[in-house]
């Protein structure tokens, strides 16, 4: 097996909310739009984002596990520059994103902070000077 991955998917209860977010708010662009199914944006050059309805991603993959909290994992988009971290952030709440931490300074050497997307799903918007931070860069 190849070490990649092709597709995140994240099941949404709302895809129209889903959809004004990413696109209409983030100005991101869809690979493929089936209204009331899935939306998939392709976010790297072999990676894309499905943003799935929630109950065909169920009849597909089985019940999901709901709970207190938030899901034990984050999406993380890096920048070159810590500007462009607050501005990545602004944009988001613009778009209507829960800002769940402002950014500051970290113990590791970047910048980060965090927002919230339409269904809680956490995206770190981070500067990481160090050399595993650049890897990530276009």
């Amino acid at each position: 097996m190849d070490q990649r991955i092709s597709f995140v998917t994240l099941a949404v209860r709302d895809l129209d909310a889903s959809r004004a977010f990413y696109l209409g708010g983030l100005g991101w662009q869809a690979e493929l739009d089936v209204p009331g199914e899935v939306l998939m944006i392709r976010v790297g050059e072999l990676l894309v984002l499905s943003l799935w309805d929630r109950a065909a991603f169920e009849a597909e993959v089985g019940p999901i596990a709901v709970g207190e909290g938030v899901a034990p994992f984050a999406l993380a988009h890096n920048v070159a520059t810590k500007d462009e971290v607050d501005g990545v952030l602004e944009t988001a709440r613009a778009a209507g994103a829960d800002p769940v931490h402002a950014p500051f300074e970290r113990e590791w050497g970047g910048y980060s902070g965090y927002f919230g997307d339409p269904d809680g799903y956490r995206w770190e918007i981070a500067f990481n000077p160090g050399p595993i931070g650049q890897v990530v860069l276009p």
